[in-house]
Parts: C-alpha cells; sequence; structure tokens
C-alpha cells in the first residue's frame, strides 16, 4: 500500500488527529481537514473553542447519568416527568433516540455501556449499582429495560433483573417489534416508540 504524502507536516497532523473520529478514515479525514483550509481563521477557531469548551464544562447528571449543562439535567428536573418510572438505556444517544418518539414521558437512566465480556467490560464498569440505590430508594415502581436486542444487551437485561428482583418494582422490556442484532439509535422512531409503549413483563417476554 503506497503511504500518503503529505506537502505539510501540519496538515499530516490535522489529518491524524480528525482520523480517530469513529468512522472517519484519512481520506475523510483528509478531505475534512482541507475544507477547515477554506475557511475564515474565525470560524475554525469558534468550532476549536465549542469543543473544547465541551470538554472542559460538560456534565453528567448525578442521577441518571445523562449528557448535561448542570448537575441535573433538564430531563431530572422536570417535575412534570414520571418520576416513578425509569427506561434504563446504554448510551445518552439512545436517549435522544426514546425522546424524538414523543412516547415516552418518564425519566432514564444511563448505563454508559452494556455487559461484554469479550470487550472486558463487567457489570462494574456500567452503571448498574447506582441504578439498584434509585430503586433501593422507592420511589420508582417500574423499571423498563430499554437495551439493544443483541447478545450482550439480553445478559445485561438479565444480569439487572436479576439484580433488582428483591425489591418491589415492576420490571418490563421493550417489545421486540427491534429486530434482533439492531442498534436502539438507529432504530425508526415510529417502530422504537411503539416498542416503549408495547413493553412487557420481563419475566414473560419469552412466552
Amino acid at each position: 500500500m503506497i503511504q500518503q504524502q503529505y506537502p505539510s507536516q501540519l496538515l499530516e497532523k490535522a489529518v491524524a488527529e480528525f482520523s480517530k473520529l469513529p468512522g472517519i478514515g484519512r481520506k475523510t479525514a483528509l478531505r475534512l481537514v482541507l475544507w477547515m483550509l477554506r475557511q475564515d481563521e474565525s470560524d475554525v477557531e469558534q468550532f476549536a473553542e465549542a469543543v473544547s469548551q465541551l470538554k472542559r464544562e460538560v456534565k453528567y447528571c448525578h442521577t441518571c447519568h445523562n449528557i448535561s449543562d448542570t448537575d441535573t439535567c433538564p430531563i431530572c428536573s422536570d417535575m412534570r416527568r414520571d418520576a416513578t418510572t425509569v427506561c434504563v438505556v446504554e448510551s445518552v444517544q439512545d436517549v435522544m433516540a426514546i425522546e424524538n418518539t414523543q412516547q415516552y414521558h418518564g425519566r432514564y437512566h444511563v448505563l454508559g455501556g452494556i455487559i461484554s465480556p469479550m470487550d472486558g467490560i463487567g457489570p462494574g464498569d456500567i452503571e448498574i449499582d447506582s441504578l439498584v440505590k434509585r430503586v433501593a430508594e422507592g420511589d420508582i415502581q417500574e423499571v423498563i429495560l430499554a437495551l439493544s436486542p443483541t447478545m450482550e444487551g439480553d445478559t445485561t437485561n438479565f444480569y439487572i433483573y436479576r439484580k433488582l428482583a428483591g425489591y418491589d418494582v415492576k420490571i418490563s422490556v421493550i417489545a421486540r417489534g427491534i429486530a434482533v442484532g439492531n442498534e436502539l439509535e438507529y432504530t425508526d422512531e415510529v417502530t422504537l416508540g411503539r416498542s416503549i409503549m408495547n413493553r412487557t413483563l420481563f419475566e414473560d417476554k419469552d412466552k
């Protein structure tokens, strides 16, 4: 394979940084860097400052672990939301996907990942203990397991179900309108909304 030759070390360095982004190869990174070179300096500085400020100032909600500008995210602080229902998701993207359906009006719990022994991710690496603590406080009446219908998602569902089995809380799982193996964030809003609305009790999911 022929090594790409760059006329500038600064260009090569910028391409190397952009290519670290997920889904961005070196050719796409080069196009992005060359596009930025054609922009006004003030626009590039604004872009760089937005990314830098995001890294410096973004917070994670101390209750649900969603991304927020404050210690408590807008969803957890919204008194109109149903505080007795908590929807458990893998990532912030999944919160956004479910919110776009406009079918769910409870609160969330973002795990920050799913159990995946192949990737070295165990129960202690994600926010399961904080979920158990929230349930133990006694205000939550239903926990909706809304993880992607993959082997890792099902493993995480079962682990959470076992951890919460001793508490007086209903545990449900989203309906299988979502094809097995699909990632939640890429599911269309209608299907995802119906899956939330037609959720079933976890212990009945295979009946």
